[in-house]
């Protein structure tokens, strides 16, 4: 038993490394490449396909956990891989009404995907098994952010513009590795676990599989009523409400992180031939700031409580600082220029190890926030962690997706500056709930 579940694991966070390989570098070069295109009828925006799957995605989250009871997590991981390839697909032969389709298709197929991930972790793991098979799983999933940008880099090296031919090969290599991963969905095992309401002899022969599919769906439907009272309820406690402001920040440097930075160092004139290439590199430093931030915070600090508002700091002082030399080394117009190279010179000499170390810093910071929000919520509402955690993505996703919109308009110093407010904002309030929490313990110990 104890190996099946460990296969499982092992086959779920291959399956997502794959997946979101595919995913994650598509969502890192995606503007730049609709810039470059060629056809004159495609009229999308980068930014905007990816503010619509964070939008989609947020709410979606609310159904998302009735329609996996219904189909089974290992049915909706598969139909959620099938919709995350339909979204890469699309780029290899564009068309505008495809493109913002599929956006919405894939926000709900996220939806899925992650309600479903949970459901399957949990349901192959036990009290004395949780945390490793949880760390494996992130590290594994963790690594997408690697070998996909690896080949950007190699594929882009040395081109000012990415042509139709080169746009397809990407696609399709990234095409595949999606397809894979959602193929290796099917290769998962089930666990054999006794029923609560008929025992296996007496009563499944006599259930048949409509009233089976029936009796799934109404009790979920019951579980979903009384999860979305309990959100509300928790949405309004004093707890959420400020860490509110800590969840919109992380949701407004995920998408600059993601989408934004990236495009802003493809676009600057001066790295010249390397700028596209530097794209991948970018993802790449990216990810190895987060596996070093998840690591350090994540695993080795996560049973000091008092630790966490030293980690938030740290990571409102990485960013403010990667921010800072961002201001200083890329050009004003980077993220809303839509020609294929900036035309505003920025305060410093464009220097790529400048570039290539707030990459870094982001990723380091962006894994302090999210370590410690995941730390501080699994303390605060211990009996009710799903619906808290609910919450903390259906906020990161609004103000992600928000981000997306206005990042194609709105010039980097007031995007910069945008994050700073809230940022500072953000970890004031997280230290105002940690010293709540830090008081209701010493109460409780009296």
């Amino acid at each position: 038993m104890a190996d099946i579940r460990t296969y499982n694991v092992v086959i779920l966070g291959i399956g997502f490394l794959l997946i979101f390989t595919a995913f994650t570098t598509c969502g890192n070069i995606e503007q730049t490449v609709v810039k470059s295109l060629n056809s004159t009828n495609f009229t999308g925006s980068g930014y905007h396909s990816l503010g619509i799957i964070y939008g989609v995605f947020s709410f979606c989250n609310v159904l998302a956990p009735t329609i996996v009871a219904i189909i089974g997590p290992q049915f909706a991981m598969f139909l959620s891989g099938v919709l995350y390839s339909g979204y890469i697909a699309v780029f290899i032969i564009p068309s505008t009404w495809s493109f913002y389709f599929t956006s919405v298709i894939i926000g709900i197929g996220a939806a899925m995907l992650w309600t479903a991930q949970g459901h399957f972790l949990v349901e192959n793991s036990d009290a004395s098994t949780i945390n490793r098979n949880t760390g494996l799983f992130w590290a594994l999933l963790q690594c997408s952010m690697l070998f996909g940008n690896l080949y950007v880099y190699f594929d882009w090296k040395g081109k000012t513009e990415i042509s139709d031919r080169d746009r397809k090969i990407m696609f399709i290599a990234l095409l595949v590795i999606s397809a894979l991963g959602t193929l290796s969905f099917l290769a998962l095992r089930k666990v054999c676990q006794q029923e609560e309401l008929l025992s296996e002899e007496e009563g499944q022969s006599l259930l048949s599989t409509r009233l089976k599919y029936k009796q799934r769906a109404t009790s979920a439907v019951t579980e979903a009523k009384t999860e979305f009272k309990t959100i509300l309820a928790i949405f309004k406690t004093k707890t959420i409400l400020l860490l509110s402001f800590c969840m919109a920040y992380s949701g407004l440097e995920l998408s600059f992180y993601s989408g934004v930075y990236g495009t802003c160092i493809g676009a600057t004139t001066h790295f010249g031939d390397a700028a596209k290439g530097l794209i991948g590199i970018s993802g790449i430093v990216v990810g190895i700031g987060e596996i070093v931030g998840g690591g350090l915070f994540g695993l080795v600090l996560k049973n000091n409580r008092f630790r966490r508002t030293s980690v938030v700091f740290l990571g409102m002082v990485v960013h403010f600082v990667a921010f800072y030399l961002i201001f200083l080394n890329i050009p004003d117009d980077a993220p809303v220029v839509f020609q294929t190279s900036s035309q505003h010179k920025p305060y410093l000499l464009p220097s790529v190890s400048i570039a290539l170390l707030c990459s870094f810093l982001l990723g380091l910071g962006d894994s302090c926030f999210n370590t410690q929000l995941y730390s501080i919520l699994g303390r605060a509402f211990a009996e009710q962690s799903a619906p808290a955690f609910a919450i903390f993505k259906f906020i990161q996703s609004i103000f992600a997706a928000v981000a997306f919109f206005y990042s194609g308009y709105i010039l980097l110093t007031w995007q910069l500056l945008v994050m700073v407010v809230m940022g500072f904002t953000g970890t004031l309030c997280f230290f105002m709930v940690e010293r709540m929490q830090n008081m209701s313990a010493d109460t409780q110990e009296y």
